[in-house]
């Protein structure tokens, strides 16, 4: 059976400024992106690509969320990398270097996809090859927040990592152009250990710790953040520069600090 889609409507705009990438972009190059693409409905579980399939499209989650990581041939256990909320982008890698796919991206939920046609986009792009830097710079932005992760992982104490986790569902570090917070954010605990390459015993333990702390309250799946203040305690110094110096361009402003 078809995939149902539906064209994109421009009503969309506002929303897709929020993330910083898009917001940076100019306004010749928003539009065709929207032009070029088409709304994808994912109910949960259904596959948007997998790892090895040809590249074909530069997609943006508008609704639901995705799952981002690799398959185990042998177990079937999904390792967990990005967990993809709106508006946040992928697929510009395998734009970029013209290879197959690296990840399987996965909806846990209901969600809708935006999904940019590869082939026309690269065809846009010969006859505007100026924007080539745009495309180059949503992959750069993201290759900044993996050596973070990385070097954090070497560096901080397991609660740390854990609360600066936290703050970055909570707060959409990087990834939109106000840093407001949510306090309830759908982040269960295999997740975050798959996220963090530790046990959920490991997991379970911190947050725990945190709980009756009255840093935050477990729920099913969820996680409330009560005290973000000391929330952002327990992560430790944060370099708020490199988290939100990317600029938002024309349609919007830097982020201010975490709010308390």
């Amino acid at each position: 059976m078809a995939r149902k889609t539906d064209p994109t409507p421009h009503t969309l705009l506002p929303a897709l400024r929020t993330h910083p990438w898009f917001a940076s972009c100019p306004e010749e190059l928003q539009l065709a992106l929207l032009e070029m693409s088409r709304l994808w409905y994912l109910k949960p579980g259904e596959t948007l690509f997998s790892r090895g399939e040809a590249h074909d499209s530069l997609c943006c989650v508008v609704a639901g969320a995705l799952k981002v990581g690799a398959t185990d041939p042998n177990d079937g256990t999904h390792r967990l990398t990005l967990y993809l909320e709106p508006y946040q982008w992928i697929g510009e890698i395998s734009m970029i270097d013209g290879l197959p796919r690296g990840q399987d991206a996965i909806a846990d939920m209901d969600s809708t996809v935006m999904v940019v046609s590869g082939h026309q986009l690269e065809t846009w792009l010969v006859d505007h090859p100026k924007y080539w830097r745009d495309i180059a710079r949503l992959a750069t932005g993201k290759l900044r927040m993996i050596l973070m992760a990385s070097d954090e992982s070497s560096t901080l104490t397991i609660e740390q990592r854990v609360s600066r986790r936290l703050l970055a569902s909570a707060t959409s570090f990087g990834q939109s152009t106000t840093l407001t917070y949510r306090r309830l954010i759908r982040l269960p605990q295999d997740y975050l250990a798959r996220m963090l390459g530790v046990s959920r015993q490991t997991i379970n333990k911190v947050l725990r710790t945190l709980e009756n702390d009255k840093v935050l309250a477990l729920k099913y799946a969820e996680i409330e953040i009560l005290d973000m203040a000391a929330l952002l305690a327990r992560a430790g110094p944060i370099d708020m520069e490199a988290l939100s110096s990317r600029r938002a361009g024309p349609w919007g402003d830097r982020p201010p600090d975490v709010p308390a």
